[in-house]
């Protein structure tokens, strides 16, 4: 083919015409997704449901990614023959070059499929915590979160004592759900247990420290319960799984240095680390105002050896 008095090497008419079919066929197929995705924009400012605003524009997505393929297929191999050795040969250079590429989208296949993980959604995937604002065709995109101290050492490290955002955006390839297991915080069940350890002198009222304890987690965690039940039934109806600990629960362990009182509570995964704040302001006024003593690392020195000072 030559234009310009330049010769293209292995292109002819039949090519030059199917290339500008083909760049003509994208670029309709892609500005009539943009007004779909803007009419969905637009339709969105009366709809609140976040799930709803992501499927409609997965779908929309999809559904242009669908007819690009077909249409690029029906112009460049429109010989039966020519198509299936193509396809071997497109194969054959994918499955060599764009190894984790291919991976990464099957992965999403995986989650899409298999209901993983959705927009909006606290999840740890490939390390990663945090809340999912995007996912794509390669990769998921993750508003990170960070770690109470329990785990705080953990990778990757981590500034934040709590599980609130960073303000970090990370991006993980969607080939991770192979490698690593995914955590779904909120998926089926928007509630997580959490535990709180005091750590009072022995010789100390234990019996009304627990009172204490056990009064302040419910003035501020009684209102789950009842938030929870819906969810509880779901989770009893679909995977068979019992969860009837959620009363706030007190339990005792001894140690060389003090008695340890944990406490064991249900709240939502959102909001943890406020609740648990306002447990700890009441419990230390109450201990104030009880005088129960909480303990810390001491050492008792029971014998020493005479020491003999010469001052002058």
């Amino acid at each position: 083919m030559e234009m310009l008095g330049i010769k293209f090497v292995g292109m002819n008419p039949d090519n030059g015409h199917k290339l500008l079919l083909t760049l003509v066929f994208i670029l309709v197929i892609t500005f009539l997704k943009r007004i779909i995705l803007w009419a969905l924009d637009y339709l969105y400012g009366r709809i609140e449901n976040s799930r709803i605003r992501f499927w409609s524009k997965q779908g929309v997505n999809l559904f242009g990614a669908f007819v690009v393929v077909v249409v690029i297929l029906s112009i460049w191999f429109d010989d039966p023959r020519r198509l299936t050795t193509g396809l071997g040969l497109m194969s054959a250079g994918l499955a060599f070059a764009l190894q984790k590429v291919v991976t990464a989208f099957a992965g999403y296949i995986i989650i899409m499929r298999g209901n993983t993980f959705s927009v909006g959604e606290r999840i740890t995937m490939g390390g990663i915590r945090g809340d999912v604002i995007s996912l794509g065709f390669i990769q998921t995109t993750i508003m990170e979160m960070g770690q109470p101290p329990s785990v705080q050492n953990a990778a990757p490290e981590i500034w934040v004592n709590g599980r609130q955002f960073t303000g970090r955006i990370v991006t993980v390839t969607n080939d991770k759900i192979f490698e690593n297991p995914v955590y779904n915080y909120t998926r089926d069940f928007s509630f997580i247990w959490e535990e709180m350890s005091v750590f009072i002198r022995y010789g100390e009222p234990h019996h009304r420290a627990e009172q204490i304890l056990l009064q302040a987690v419910k003035n501020h965690t009684d209102k789950f319960n009842k938030l929870s039940d819906e969810q509880r039934r779901v989770l009893a109806a679909r995977y068979g799984v019992v969860t009837d600990d959620i009363v706030p629960r007190v339990f005792l362990r001894m140690t060389d240095n003090w008695l340890e009182l944990s406490v064991r509570f249900i709240v939502p995964e959102h909001g943890v680390r406020i609740i648990k704040d306002a447990i700890t302001r009441e419990l230390l006024a109450e201990f104030a105002r009880e005088n129960i003593a909480m303990a810390s690392t001491t050492f008792e020195l029971v014998s020493s050896t005479p020491l003999k000072v010469d001052v002058s």
